[in-house]
């Protein structure tokens, strides 16, 4: 019996798919990479000015997870998000109502007023978030603010980790189809997962601690930085790279 060397195995990559599989592949990773900037874009909306200054920063991060504990959540919303909807004057009537004791009479004459011009077409009771026509739903945002509680971590939590887990998912398997080197691919393929346990684990330990809040903007940053990494490779190999040794 003749003895054979082994035979090396040769695994499917871009070269092998047909123009329709191309085709798929490629719309498919630039519907994602359009999902994630618009993700972005509201990320960006729901959290800066959080600590009263333009644009987004570690303090906006660490404002909504660990909160601001010098102040209360609604002074907190109408100093930042909600800002641009009040004018001085009437951002600074709420907040002396609210370090007034929050009266209801205050409530009904000077403060509901306010809200029903500027905040009841979205808060509303028919609009799934906090009701600003209510006195009882108003008065709990005069607490402290403690940022996210663990139940809204939680939540939030696990839809992230199922979305983009599922995402990272499907974008890495069309990744794995690059000619490059086995063990650079294996990297750049568990990047993305790394960076998403660092984010989202850092939201807990930045409710805790909100120094972690820069681990939080640079898990985030790391995760994006890697599918815009694997979809631009995935694209330009699949259309323009003329082919090379199979890895």
């Amino acid at each position: 019996m003749v003895n054979r060397p082994p035979t090396r195995q040769v695994y499917r990559r871009f070269s092998d798919c047909s123009v329709s599989e191309k085709l798929l592949n490629s719309l498919f990773l630039a519907t994602m990479g359009v999902a994630y900037i618009l993700a972005m874009v509201y990320l960006y909306t729901s959290h800066e000015g959080l600590d009263g200054k333009p644009g987004l920063s570690v303090d906006d991060v660490a404002y909504t997870y660990y909160g601001n504990r010098s102040g209360t959540r609604l002074e907190a919303a109408l100093r930042g998000s909600m800002s641009a909807h009040l004018t001085f004057e009437e951002r600074d009537k709420v907040v002396e109502w609210i370090y007034s004791g929050s009266p209801k009479a205050a409530f009904d004459s000077e403060i509901q007023p306010i809200f029903e011009k500027n905040c009841i077409s979205c808060h509303s009771g028919r609009s799934g978030i906090v009701d600003l026509s209510d006195i009882t739903e108003v008065k709990k945002l005069t607490d402290v603010d403690m940022g996210k509680s663990i139940g809204e971590l939680a939540r939030v939590s696990h839809i992230h980790l199922f979305g983009v887990g599922m995402l990272l998912f499907l974008i890495g398997r069309i990744f794995i189809l690059c000619e490059m080197p086995g063990i650079l691919k294996k990297i750049i393929v568990g990047i993305p997962f790394l960076a998403i346990f660092m984010d989202i684990g850092s939201w807990w330990l930045t409710h805790w601690k909100p120094l972690f809040a820069y681990a939080v903007m640079l898990g985030g940053g790391l995760t994006g930085l890697s599918i815009a990494f694997q979809i631009l490779m995935s694209l330009y190999q699949m259309w323009l790279y003329k082919g090379g040794k199979k890895y």
